[in-house]
């Protein structure tokens, strides 16, 4: 096995996004999509966040294993310095540490960005992302109660920050 490489996502990585992503949209409730993109919108998503903030992805022998981005975590300008972040893990990678060096690298590029706070949105119940993003620092700051409505069930959405 190769080492993990971590890079800057490039555009034909859109489509090996898009369906490490699929499952998570339509088998489901950890996104809050109710249609899964297609790999010219998650390209288009890659090329926007990644000029923003930062998209990177996680290659194992060749493969996308996994990717990570940053995004706007609101439009008024006041919070400016702050980021919304997700990671996504495909399925062939389960518990590779991949996610620890994925969001590790991601949060450097971001505070050299001069973000200065993450967070994390985290559909509930999701017991392993929940201890991913606690072991990369992040601290839960509340829950949405009912916020979402998805797969026949109203769903929470646990909040975690970590500041940069």
């Amino acid at each position: 096995m190769s080492p993990l490489l971590i890079r800057p996502a490039r555009p034909e990585d859109a489509e090996a996004c898009a369906a490490i992503y699929r499952p998570h949209v339509t088998d489901g409730w950890v996104s809050f999509e109710l249609d899964a993109p297609d790999a010219a919108e998650m390209a288009r998503r890659m090329g926007a966040y990644g000029a923003s903030h930062a998209w990177l992805v996680a290659e194992r022998d060749g493969v996308v294993a996994a990717y990570a981005y940053g995004s706007p975590h609101r439009t008024r300008a006041a919070y400016a310095s702050s980021c919304d972040v997700a990671i996504y893990v495909s399925a062939d990678f389960p518990r590779a540490g991949i996610g620890r060096a994925l969001y590790g690298e991601l949060l450097v590029r971001l505070k050299a960005r001069g973000f200065h706070a993450a967070f994390a949105g985290i559909a509930q119940p999701n017991p392993a992302s929940v201890a991913l993003h606690e072991a990369c620092g992040f601290t839960p700051v509340g829950i949405y109660r009912e916020v979402g409505w998805k797969m026949g069930a109203w769903r929470d959405v646990g909040w975690w920050q970590r500041v940069l």
